[in-house]
């Protein structure tokens, strides 16, 4: 069976980049598997516009037996693509094979902490989603702030967001204070019990680590790091070879623990 997101035995270790051919994102991906990423997350943002079309994707995603996640926010480097010019290069993407995509909580109607309340923004969502599984791939739906919210905001917040009927749904904080760390931790293991489909909860900020190296076993079903430091993109988060040895050595997670 080709591995996807939602059918691993654990939470997925993915390697997220970025980059600018086909070539330079197949290197990192199979860097990437090398270091013991279990998929792949690329963002778009930086692809130049050439390769923007389904043949490349598909050369990208035959490269590495790993599945690929497919995101492209509002941040595009090469030709400053609105909302639905966006969407058409990641629904080309799922045309090529790719396991997921992502699809923003505010999308359609740019709106604070990337959640809209618009019932005509929110439908065509929907049908995006529809039009995503009927070309063979699965939706996450995600928002990120930056800012810190309580357990009972991201609840609510994550619901709206599971209503929209994605298969995956993913929100991104900010954690700057002890106090607002240890809200994260209960934030991650509450949302295990009120969630009916799989969650990422993630955070950015000064405290944002432990989280990060904790969130996997506490019920995340997808956690991101990256393949090396590239001053391009990026270098706030944890490695893939740091995070693979954290989760091959830490030898617990919620979901193995019985109640009884």
């Amino acid at each position: 069976m080709k591995k996807t997101f939602l059918n691993q035995s654990h939470p997925v270790l993915t390697a997220i980049f970025a980059g600018q051919t086909p070539q330079e994102l197949i290197a990192t991906a199979r860097h990437s598997e090398y270091e013991g990423a279990d998929g792949l997350a690329a963002s778009l943002e930086d692809l130049k516009p050439e390769y923007r079309n389904e043949d490349s994707l598909r050369e990208i995603i035959a490269a590495v037996n790993l599945p690929w996640m497919f995101f492209f926010y509002r941040n595009d480097k090469q030709q400053e693509l609105g909302d639905e010019a966006r969407q058409q290069v990641l629904l080309a993407a799922a045309s090529a094979g790719a396991s997921v995509i992502d699809v923003m909580g505010d999308l359609y109607d740019p709106s604070e902490r990337e959640l809209t309340s618009n019932p005509d923004a929110i439908e065509r969502q929907k049908q995006l989603i529809a039009e995503i599984r009927a070309r063979g791939a699965h939706a996450i739906i995600s928002s990120h702030m930056a800012s810190s919210r309580t357990t009972d905001e991201v609840v609510e917040h994550m619901l709206a967001l599971e209503a929209r009927g994605p298969d995956i749904v993913k929100i991104v904080t900010t954690v700057d204070t002890p106090d607002e760390l240890a809200e994260a931790f209960r934030t991650t293991m509450v949302l295990k019990q009120k969630l009916k489909l799989p969650f990422v909860h993630l955070c950015n900020g000064k405290y944002s680590r432990p989280h990060r190296c904790m969130g996997p076993a506490l019920g995340i079903s997808t956690f991101f790091a990256v393949p090396q430091y590239e001053p391009r993109y990026g270098m706030g988060q944890p490695t893939v070879r740091a995070m693979r040895a954290i989760m091959d050595n830490l030898h617990w997670n919620i979901n193995d623990v019985s109640e009884a």
